[in-house]
């Protein structure tokens, strides 16, 4: 076991996977980090392998429609919360968007690229993501440059309940 376990982390460093930034969601389906990241790996869901290109939009608390919680009646948080189209992602999916890797986040972190499907919106349909950025039109200002872009989207787990903060 303790040789599949390093196989799994060599091979998951050089896909440039980071088993931190995974240990912290620790909503995933399942209690076993540690299991979620070796089963992650030899499935070959992985954060460098893209399921869809979708184009970008952006929506910050106090915005006309925007509401505090998400559609499965969750708060929204801030550079964490996406709204989907249900039909295409599915709700409680667990998102990788590479592009957003690096950008600041409101706690004066940098962003490790996941977010979590837990909203929708009636303008989201087909192959759009709608990301919050957080409360007001200023928080938008860091993800200014994807909007209207076309983002790598991976779907890479499932979470239970609301989306950690």
């Amino acid at each position: 076991m303790r040789r599949l376990v390093g196989l799994v982390a060599a091979i998951t460093v050089a896909a440039g996977f980071s088993s931190a930034a995974h240990a912290n969601n620790a909503q995933t389906t399942g209690s076993d980090p540690m299991g979620d990241l070796i089963i992650g790996a030899l499935s070959a869901i992985t954060p460098g392998i893209v399921d869809m290109k979708l184009k970008a939009t952006l929506y910050h608390a106090g915005a006309r429609g925007v509401g505090a919680l998400d559609s499965l009646g969750c708060k929204v948080v801030a550079m964490r919360t996406a709204a989907i189209d249900s039909k295409l992602i599915p709700r409680r999916t667990v998102l990788f968007i590479k592009e957003t890797v690096g950008l600041p986040m409101p706690d004066g972190g940098v962003h490790d690229g996941y977010w979590y499907a837990s909203d929708v919106g009636g303008a989201i349909k087909g192959e759009r993501i709608d990301l919050f950025t957080g409360s007001g039109r200023g928080s938008m200002s860091p993800m200014m440059p994807l909007n209207l872009s076309r983002l790598s989207v991976s779907k890479v787990g499932q979470f239970k309940g609301c989306p950690p903060r």
